[in-house]
């Protein structure tokens, strides 16, 4: 689609021939003629200065005008060689031999590259090549190709490195191999060449020199031998080639299932796995291979889905060419196409069986005739056409189609035998990652429903959080985390850790956050709490030890839990641990450490106690929880990866969020082998203007004098509108204490933000309840009436005592 003319060439006659060396002229031009690369060899050869040519057209450079039918190249050919007149910059004409590759981009772009070889001049000193080049090179090479002088570049080619490269001698003289065949093999080659001559020893290469359109296995194994003059010197290489054709194509295709079971599958990725299809069968037993799936994949949810029938809507997944390069189809790679009905695919994906076919079947020129996308078959010269469904459980799921050109012969029955087994293992895996893509979208939409959606904004800690699951073929875990409002303005932080993966898992952490949240509402300590789990685990396991093939870990035996309540009036902490990782807490003034909780056991074992730590935090602390999946990455050990956590906590941070952020960056180089929550909380301090406490004694006219206190206070506070209701809830949840408790007893009122907490504790463990008083009862209704006024009430135990509350929302006055 380019311009031929696009490229340097040379200008012997300002030179002295007899003293300058033999270099090559680079340039590059875009699919529109414009220079977009200009060499050093090509300034030398023209004059030009690269400002002065690149991002202009290459038609400047031509001494003579092109036509339109000379200036463009069919979009197949890769290649095109041949004499051009160019213009020097001062005005002067020079013919010039050029060579031009068409190179295509990861990202689309084409280009042409185009070298021109620059003769040395040859001095009177018995260098020149003449008949003795022609007795070396044939007496001494292994068989015939080409030989390259101490410059490596090429000074001989014999017919046979012509037919294998479809070049003259005459085209590829004064060029190194890497101009002449632009490739990754040529560049190995060259290094073997200057091997060669500096050591004077043969080098063998275990690769290939793909001929034009011809695949691997009709290409030649290398080896390099130094030319010797009479004297002994090496003065030049010989590169010879062997075919390796016939027997050693069939002794290869017989180790084809061996790559596919090791090559094929080897994740849950759907389009990676066809990705693989396509490149064991290329070119191994075709010269090229496209994987369409059908759009969208069955469910197959273990029942036939039964073979598709009529047109045939499929994705183009892969794509695999032995020539770099090429296209095969107009369908590229992520877009849809429709096989219509009769086709070659759609008859096989209704048949379900696979089938060989000529490019001169009426069948598949039907298919061209009526499928455009279809007409590379013939444009390509392909001869030979595998055509193979893939189905895996009864589901069909794609076709995979196979084709050889004319450098190989027709596909054989064995050959379709082959391709069903490469297929038919590709198919088995797609249809696992696709079922298990299914279960694992299951699970992490059960596992996201379980876990909080928004954390609470709770006055006594700032919290942030990230969740990650696991990245391994295991499947989701079962680590959660939740922020649990208390009473008195405490707040709970939990971070769990449910051995095992899949839904299981995720049942079972439901289950325990529901139980966290359960338990945390009745205020139960940290250690008690971490008890009642246990031996809700316990249970859970004990019903589930019937059921087969039911493991151990099924009940969650061996799930780790982190408990910890922060008051933000006292700023004290309370926590215990079963069997999970200690927080960190870094300091206001920026020392990290971890907290000393005792390591109790793992939830489910039964019968271990539980301990907790009490400690005081400054306001401004940050409280670190996490799952161990964040700390066992597979480069590092526990201690370093401390470190690195530790490190990441100290540096400043104006939000949780980037705090979160910095860990996972810091610790994670890649998706964990195991799921990771973090939950990280900076905590908060109501201080003594937001909180007021008094003493009470048992005598029944203290209640008047907590009503005017209180009365008081929220008048202090702003809070006139509120006096009334909480007039009302003082006086009955201080009467309830004298008449029914035990001194001391004490009144405390707590400012949230959008919160009103009245507190009444006595001495007295005896737990009130609710009654339904009868009509003419002159008590009974205290409890009742709190329940009424209050957004909620409830009772927390202390080691000696108790304190009963009451909530109200100021939302509303």
């Amino acid at each position: 689609m380019e311009q031929l003319p696009t490229s340097p060439g040379e200008r012997p006659q300002q030179t002295d021939a007899a003293q300058e060396p033999a270099y090559t002229a680079t340039a590059a031009v875009d699919e529109q003629g414009v220079v977009i690369e200009w060499g050093e060899g090509a300034a030398r050869l023209l004059g030009y200065a690269s400002a002065e040519v690149v991002g202009r057209s290459a038609e400047f450079l031509l001494a003579d005008p092109v036509g339109d039918a000379a200036r463009r190249i069919p979009p197949e050919q890769e290649r095109w060689s041949g004499t051009v007149a160019l213009r020097h910059r001062d005005g002067s004409r020079l013919e010039q031999g050029l060579l031009a590759h068409r190179r295509t981009s990861t990202g689309g772009a084409t280009k042409w590259y185009v070298v021109s070889a620059v003769a040395a001049g040859r001095g009177g000193d018995g260098s020149s090549w003449g008949d003795p080049l022609h007795e070396w090179s044939f007496s001494q090479s292994p068989c015939f190709l080409a030989v390259f002088d101490a410059d490596l570049r090429l000074v001989r080619a014999n017919a046979g490195m012509e037919r294998t490269l479809s070049l003259t001698e005459s085209e590829m003289a004064g060029l190194r191999l890497p101009e002449i065949a632009p490739d990754p093999v040529s560049e190995e080659t060259e290094h073997r060449m200057r091997l060669a001559l500096e050591t004077g020893e043969p080098q063998h290469m275990e690769a290939f020199v793909r001929a034009t359109g011809v695949s691997a296995e009709h290409g030649w194994a290398t080896s390099v031998a130094p030319l010797r003059d009479a004297d002994g010197r090496v003065r030049a290489v010989c590169l010879a080639a062997h075919d390796r054709t016939g027997a050693e194509v069939e002794k290869q295709q017989m180790f084809v299932p061996d790559a596919a079971a090791a090559r094929i599958g080897t994740t849950e990725d759907s389009t990676r796995t066809a990705q693989e299809l396509a490149d064991v069968a290329v070119p191994r037993i075709a010269d090229f291979a496209v994987v369409d799936l059908i759009e969208p994949l069955p469910r197959g949810n273990g029942h036939a889905s039964g073979p598709p029938s009529g047109p045939v809507t499929v994705c183009r997944t892969a794509v695999r060419s032995a020539v770099e390069g090429s296209s095969e189809g107009r369908v590229a790679v992520g877009e849809t196409a429709v096989y219509p009905p009769l086709s070659p695919p759609a008859e096989c994906l209704a048949s379900g069986r696979g089938a060989v076919y000529a490019t001169t079947a009426p069948a598949v020129a039907q298919w061209m005739a009526q499928d455009p996308a279809a007409a590379w078959l013939g444009a390509h010269g392909t001869h030979s056409m595998l055509v193979v469904p893939m189905h895996a459980d009864g589901v069909s799921l794609g076709v995979a189609v196979f084709g050889r050109r004319q450098s190989r012969e027709p596909f054989l029955p064995q050959d379709l035998s082959l391709a069903e087994e490469l297929t038919g293992r590709a198919a088995a895996s797609i249809h696992g990652a696709h079922r298990s893509a299914r279960e694992h979208t299951s699970t992490m939409t059960l596992q996201r429903s379980l876990l909080p959606q928004t954390l609470p904004d709770h006055p006594a800690l700032e919290t942030a959080s990230r969740y990650l699951p696991a990245g391994t073929e295991a499947g989701v875990g079962g680590d959660w985390f939740d922020v649990i409002p208390l009473s008195g303005a405490r707040v709970a932080l939990v971070v769990g850790d449910v051995v095992g993966h899949g839904i299981r898992a995720s049942a079972t952490m439901g289950r325990l956050r529901t139980a966290v949240r359960t338990l945390a509402d009745v205020d139960l300590p940290p250690d008690e709490l971490l008890t009642h789990l246990d031996d809700l685990i316990i249970h859970l396991s004990a019903d589930e030890g019937g059921r087969e093939s039911v493991d151990e870990s099924a009940g969650g035996i061996g799930t780790t839990c982190l408990y910890v309540v922060y008051d933000p009036v006292t700023r004290h902490c309370t926590l215990a641990r079963a069997g999970h990782p200690p927080p960190a807490v870094v300091s206001p003034e920026g020392s990290v450490y971890l907290l000393d909780v005792p390591a109790g056991p793992p939830l489910g074992l039964g019968g271990l106690p539980f301990e907790t730590l009490d400690v005081d935090l400054p306001e401004g602390s940050v409280l670190t929880l996490y799952t161990d999946g964040l700390l066992q990455p597979r480069e590092r050990d526990i201690d370093e990866a401390l470190d690195t956590m530790f490190a990441a906590l100290a540096q400043p941070a104006s939000t949780l969020d980037t705090v979160c952020d910095r860990v996972l960056t810091a610790l994670l180089t890649h998706r964990p082998d195991d799921d990771v929550a973090l939950l990280v909380a900076r905590t908060r301090a109501l201080h003594a203007d937001k909180v007021v406490v008094w003493d009470l004694t048992s005598d029944p006219s203290d209640v008047s004098q907590a009503r005017r206190q209180t009365t008081d206070q929220l008048a202090e506070w702003g809070l006139e509108e509120a006096s009334f209701v909480t007039e009302l809830l003082v006086s009955e949840l201080v009467t309830n204490a004298i008449r029914y408790g035990e001194p001391p007893i004490q009144l405390r009122l707590i400012h949230e933000k959008d919160t009103l907490i009245c507190e009444v504790s006595d001495a007295s463990s005896t737990a009130p309840h609710m009654r339904r008083a009868r009509t003419f009862d002159e008590g009974g209704r205290g409890l009742l009436l709190v329940a009424q006024l209050a957004q909620r009430w409830g009772t927390r135990h202390a080691p000696v005592g108790k304190t009963i509350w009451a909530e109200q929302s100021l939302l509303g006055f």
